[in-house]
């Protein structure tokens, strides 16, 4: 029941980057717990998946979306996404790969790592029901996004030394892979990479900006698994505000946080969310979300995968 429970933490406050029970080195498919290995009938699914959602992002006209995956079953979290990442169409890595904070296992230390979209749906694992968004920015301020996350030393600016699964938007002492996000589109939105370039904190200026303009972070409720915390090393309380842990709850950088600040500042930006079964593919253009069960509605698009 402990196992289940850690799972459930890792995975609801933001599954480390590649997968829904560790991290990846670059370069490698090892992930820090064993996992489900695919059948060749999953892998196959799961392809098919991710080339539907690229002939989606081809058709778009976008160079940039910003992209979110599930991880395992987090409804008892009231979370669907757990993580997060910039899918760009110029990447020198191949076309839309997802650039993403993940966690290096082995040097006990966060990376920026560019992994292709078909990998980055393939961490959905061998979960019956996989889900994946995608938001699309107008065009200007999908260019200041793409500028910002294709430059080396602008993406690493923004990223932090330590790693906490659970990170605190508004603290420095640590980040998740979804903060890193957000504070890279601050830069962006809020024009802060010229001034902060060799001059102060740049994280500091972004997590600054996004309080100015009301980011909001999501709110989870852990409840009696905030002792957890004690115990699994990607997990920290030392950054949240008191009032928050002495309620068992963290506030903390999601891909549902990131979308409504998107939504909320930019009206005119537009999502896409796919689902998949064993059956089929289900996909929405608009920002209700998918019914639990990835059941269609009426105007919704379905592809059959039998």
């Amino acid at each position: 029941m402990r196992r289940r429970a850690r799972a459930w933490v890792l995975a609801g406050l933001c599954a480390l980057a590649l997968g829904p029970w560790g991290a990846c080195r670059a370069g490698s498919l090892r992930f820090c717990d064993a996992h489900a290995d695919l059948g060749v009938a999953q892998k196959d699914r799961l392809l098919r998946f991710a080339g539907l959602i690229k002939e989606e992002l081809d058709h778009s006209g976008q160079s940039l979306a910003i992209v979110s995956r599930s991880g395992l079953d987090l409804k008892r979290f009231g979370v669907r996404y757990s993580h997060a990442g910039i899918s760009l169409k110029a990447s020198a890595n191949t076309p839309w790969s997802v650039r993403q904070l993940y966690y290096a296992c082995d040097e006990h230390k966060p990376r920026i790592f560019d992994q292709g979209l078909s990998a980055f749906v393939l961490g959905l694992d061998a979960a019956a029901i996989g889900y994946v968004s995608v938001v699309l920015l107008p065009p200007e301020q999908a260019s200041l996004l793409e500028s910002e996350a294709l430059d080396n030393r602008e993406a690493l600016q923004f990223l932090s030394t330590a790693y906490s699964a659970n990170a605190y938007p508004f603290s420095l002492r640590y980040q998740n892979c979804n903060q890193w996000v957000a504070e890279l589109l601050a830069a962006a939105l809020g024009g802060l990479a010229a001034p902060s370039a060799g001059s102060g904190d740049a994280r500091a200026e972004a997590q600054g900006w996004l309080k100015d303009n009301g980011y909001q972070p999501s709110i989870i409720e852990v409840g009696s698994l905030m002792w957890l915390g004690a115990f699994i090393p990607w997990v920290h309380g030392d950054d949240h505000p008191h009032e928050d842990t002495a309620g068992n709850v963290y506030r903390v950088s999601m891909p549902a946080s990131i979308e409504a600040f998107v939504h909320a500042r930019m009206p005119e930006a537009s999502r896409i969310e796919f689902c998949r079964t064993d059956r089929q593919v289900v996909i929405r253009r608009g920002w209700d979300d998918i019914a639990e069960g990835c059941v269609a509605a009426a105007s919704d698009t379905v592809v059959p995968l039998d």
